[in-house]
C-alpha cells in the first residue's frame, strides 16, 4: 500500500493512505544498513501487518524529487518563511540566516509578514524596499483579519511548501487557516501516538484539500518547528557574497578582483549602498555574518560537513 509520512517520531513514522488511514511504520533495517533515513514528505510503499491496530511497515521509499537538510524534509517545492512586521519586530539578522539555508538547497522562498493590520505603510514599504531588491516574493497578510491569505493560497496551490518562521509570529494561526481541520488531524495523530499536540520539536505534512483540485495537483504544507537562531553551514566568508544575490550586478564595478566589499576601496557594492540601490539592513546583516564566519573557529566548516 502506498502512502506519505506526516510525521516521523523516535524511529515511529506516521503515515496517511489514499483512504485517509493512518499507520504507524517502522522502517525496515534494510534502510539503516543503506544510511538511509525516511523523511517527512517521502512517499512511500508499505506492508500492513494489523489492519485493525494500523500497524505496518515502510518497505520502500520512492524516488525523491529532492531532500532538505534543515529542515529535514523530503518532496519540497518551495518555503515559506513567516515574520510578523511588528509586535515581535522581524528579526532581519535571523531572516537572512533563513534566506541563505534555502538558498543554498535551490529552494524558492516566498517571504510573507504578517500583522498587516497593525503595522503602518511606512514599515511595509521598508520590507519591500530590503527583499524584493533581492529577487525574493514579498506578502503581507494579516491572519488576524484574513487579508492577503487568497494571494497566499494561489502560490501555495498544487506545491509541497515547507512553513517555517520564529515563534509567537501566527504560524500556528496561519496553519489553522490554511487546514482548517488542521487541529482534527493533529489530534488524531496525538491519539495514536499518545502524545500532545502542541509537541513542537518534529515537522508534520498537511494536504491542504481546498487547493487540491480536480487537475489532479495535490497541495501540502509542512510545518516546521519554530525557530529563535540557525547556525550557517557549508558557508565561508569567501562565498559569503553569493548569498546576497542583488550584490552581483555591482560587483564588476570593483576595482578589486575578489573584493569582499567590507573595506576595500572603490567597491561597487558599497556605492550602490551609498546611493541606495543595496539595502542598508541587508548589508549590515552581511557585515555581521562576514565577521562571524571570519572568526569562526579553524575547524568549523569540517564539522558543517559532518
Amino acid at each position: 500500500m502506498r502512502g506519505k509520512i506526516l510525521k516521523g517520531i523516535a524511529g515511529f513514522y506516521y503515515i496517511e493512505t489514499s483512504d485517509e488511514k493512518i499507520y504507524e511504520c517502522k522502517a525496515k533495517g534494510i534502510f539503516r544498513k543503506d544510511n538511509i533515513k525516511p523523511l517527512v514528505g517521502d512517499d512511500v510503499n508499505i506492508d500492513i501487518i494489523d489492519e485493525e491496530k494500523r500497524l505496518g511497515n515502510i518497505t520502500e521509499i520512492l524516488p525523491r524529487k529532492n531532500q532538505l537538510l534543515r529542515p529535514p524534509v523530503a518532496n519540497v517545492d518551495q518555503a515559506v518563511i513567516l515574520f510578523a512586521i511588528v509586535k515581535p519586530n522581524p528579526s532581519f539578522n535571523l531572516l537572512d540566516r533563513f534566506l541563505i539555508m534555502m538558498r543554498g538547497q535551490n529552494l524558492p522562498v516566498i517571504i510573507c509578514f504578517n500583522k498587516q493590520d497593525i503595522a503602518t505603510k511606512e514599515e511595509q514599504e521598508e520590507l519591500i524596499k530590503a527583499y524584493e531588491k533581492c529577487g525574493y516574493k514579498v506578502l503581507f497578510i494579516s491572519v488576524k483579519e484574513e487579508k492577503g491569505l487568497d494571494e497566499l493560497k494561489a502560490l501555495l496551490k498544487g506545491k509541497t511548501t515547507t512553513l517555517a518562521g520564529p515563534s509567537g509570529v501566527g504560524k500556528s494561526s496561519l496553519l489553522n487557516k490554511l487546514v482548517p481541520d488542521a487541529d482534527m488531524q493533529i489530534g488524531e495523530l496525538s491519539r495514536k501516538i499518545e502524545r500532545g499536540k502542541n509537541t513542537t520539536r518534529h515537522s508534520e505534512l498537511f494536504y491542504v484539500k481546498e487547493l487540491s483540485g480536480d487537475e489532479g495537483f495535490d497541495t501540502f504544507v509542512i510545518d516546521t518547528p519554530g525557530f529563535t537562531s540557525l547556525e550557517l553551514r557549508d558557508v565561508t566568508k569567501e562565498n559569503l557574497m553569493e548569498y546576497y544575490p542583488e550584490f552581483e550586478e555591482y560587483e564588476p564595478l570593483c576595482r578589486f578582483g575578489g573584493c569582499s566589499h567590507i573595506a576595500e576601496p572603490d567597491c561597487g557594492v558599497k556605492k550602490a549602498l551609498e546611493e541606495g540601490m543595496i539595502s542598508k539592513v541587508r548589508y549590515e546583516n552581511y557585515k555581521v555574518l562576514y565577521d562571524e564566519l571570519r572568526n569562526a573557529r579553524p575547524d568549523y566548516s569540517k564539522k558543517a560537513r559532518r
